[in-house]
């Protein structure tokens, strides 16, 4: 197959990238004696196996501790990660990435068999990855997942140690984004056989390849520190030494160490944002999470009715929650994809895809739904626990909703707040009736979000399903592969199933609010993906 020339890195737009203060050209005289980084996160790491890894926690150390082929840069664009270049078939089904020269932090030198084994062990069905999904396109990776064809049957070979060749099923075009997010990083081979079970489960039972290496995380801690990996191919542009994390719950507390200087930066919730607006220091970004209530459908013959999960929908006044209650630029959610992570001719895919009635208050309706409802699945009253994180977002979402719910008749609504990690597992084995989610998009297409209710798809937590939905996702991602019109038609008309059937609840587009010290410089923010990246952020004097 005749294969076009080398295309230069950089060209394949994400969605908006904010470069948080200049960097690149400092000079020593500028920086202070001591590069750490002290950070705040909302929970615990959860993990560290990049094909396992789930959590934007996660993901967010992932991603400064590994790299892919590509990564994500400043002006919007995809950058030279381990692949220097790659060139793609004129049929859209072969890419041929060109590697760099690079080593492990082990000193164990970085080949393209370490994408193919990483690539296989993600897609193999004993890993259980829940994000095997987002490799569907790649050739033979279905029937791999399924257990129909061995792993080996991938479509991803070498072409010599440092290029490797990726063959489709059809044209993808994002795929190049695709390859930026963890899930497609290289594994060491020797460290999984080395440590087995034990993998990636502390700080000393990995090997890393990115800017950063973790040293200090016992695999259940609340805090967790990064450290200069000078094995990095591109360690001469990483200025910090140490990038410190620490889980503080209580939005008070993080505050308290920010103005004591324990912390450099921390994210704002309740009233602080309204408080601290006008702060030099303050800053609100858009982010690509929708948080959702998801709702169990096993069994619960209540939750598989439609009109239950209407009324559920409509008891809410999202508009009440993000401008009276949350107050930190969050928005009211008209979909499952968020607004701005799409456009096409001029047109935002929220806007064009939406159900009004999906995501409207309208109590009224809701009560008579509700009581529809009841009369329909033979009960005379119902009870519910909603399940969500013991964080402040977790917390204020789970009081909110139950207030709401609490106006329809004959319904008790109880709250169950509980560790982050606990949360996902719960939610992951469908331990719950209704749960608040979250997800944030991981490439800038509605597919990143939609992809997630297709029947049998390993987020799809509440088990939703439905034939017309899972037609044109379908169609998207095969028939108009190569046809953006129809394609995004094809979307459209999905999200638009999923709301008028009330797979799932949305609630509210999340905002970042956010403290961040002047002398913190070159942090680069993505609205998708792991969001953060600081392999060239320094701290000023």
């Amino acid at each position: 197959m005749k294969v076009t020339s080398a295309i230069k890195l950089g060209t394949v737009a994400t969605f908006a990238t904010v470069i948080l203060a200049a960097c690149g050209n400092s000079s020593s005289s500028s920086q202070a004696k001591d590069q750490t980084l002290n950070l705040m996160e909302t929970s615990a790491l959860a993990s560290m196996d990049n094909a396992k890894a789930t959590d934007i926690i996660s993901g967010e150390t992932l991603n400064n501790t590994g790299e892919g082929l590509l990564r994500f840069g400043k002006n919007s664009k995809t950058l030279p990660g381990l692949a220097k270049t790659y060139s793609k078939s004129k049929d859209g089904l072969t890419y041929t990435f060109n590697l760099r020269k690079s080593v492990w932090s082990n000193g164990e030198k970085l080949t393209a068999q370490d994408f193919i084994y990483a690539w296989r062990r993600t897609v193999d069905p004993k890993t259980g990855s829940q994000y095997a999904y987002l490799y569907g396109d790649i050739k033979n990776a279905n029937a791999v997942m399924a257990g129909k064809k061995d792993p080996s049957a991938l479509g991803v070979k070498k072409a010599g140690d440092y290029k490797l060749v990726v063959t489709l099923s059809h044209p993808v075009s994002y795929f190049p984004t695709l390859v930026a997010q963890q899930c497609f990083y290289p594994v060491n081979k020797g460290a999984v056989d080395k440590y087995g079970k034990n993998y990636a489960s502390n700080a000393k039972t990995n090997v890393y390849n990115g800017p950063f290496k973790l040293t200090s995380w016992s695999g259940t801690s609340d805090n967790w520190t990064l450290t200069k990996n000078k094995k990095y191919w591109n360690a001469k542009v990483v200025k910090l030494q140490h990038v410190k994390y620490s889980a503080v719950k209580d939005p008070q507390t993080a505050l308290s160490q920010y103005q004591s200087g324990k912390l450099d930066a921390i994210t704002l919730s309740g009233q602080q944002p309204k408080n601290y607006k006008n702060n030099n220091d303050f800053h609100s970004r858009t982010s690509s999470r929708i948080t959702y209530v998801e709702l169990n459908q096993r069994k619960d013959t209540m939750l598989k009715n439609q009109k239950a999960r209407q009324a559920l929908s409509m008891a809410i006044d999202r508009k009440q929650y993000v401008n009276k209650v949350m107050q930190d630029g969050s928005k009211a959610a008209t979909g499952i994809v968020s607004s701005g992570l799409a456009i096409r001719n001029g047109k935002d895919f929220a806007s064009e895809a939406t159900v009004p009635s999906a995501t409207s208050h309208n109590l009224k309706k809701a009560q008579s739904l509700w009581k529809q409802a009841l009369k329909e699945t033979g009960r005379k009253s119902y009870s519910l626990t909603l399940l969500a994180d013991d964080t402040p977002a977790g917390k204020s979402a789970t009081e909110y909703i139950q207030s709401q719910w609490s106006k329809l008749s004959d319904f008790k609504v109880t709250n169950s707040n509980i560790p982050y990690k606990t949360r996902l597992s719960r939610s992951q084995n469908g331990q719950f009736q209704a749960v608040v989610s979250g997800w944030s998009a991981d490439y800038p297409d509605p597919s990143t979000d939609l992809s997630l209710f297709t029947t049998g798809n390993s987020y799809n937590n509440g088990r939703w399903s439905n034939k017309s939905y899972d037609k044109l996702m379908k169609a998207a991602s095969v028939t108009n592969a190569n046809k953006p019109a129809a394609r995004w038609q094809n979307l459209v008309d999905a999200q638009k199933v999923l709301l008028k059937d009330q797979g799932i609840i949305p609630v509210y587009q999340a905002g970042v609010p956010q403290l961040l010290k002047s002398k913190v410089k070159g942090v680069v923010y993505f609205p998708v993906g792991a969001n953060w990246d600081y392999s060239r952020a320094y701290i000023a004097k």
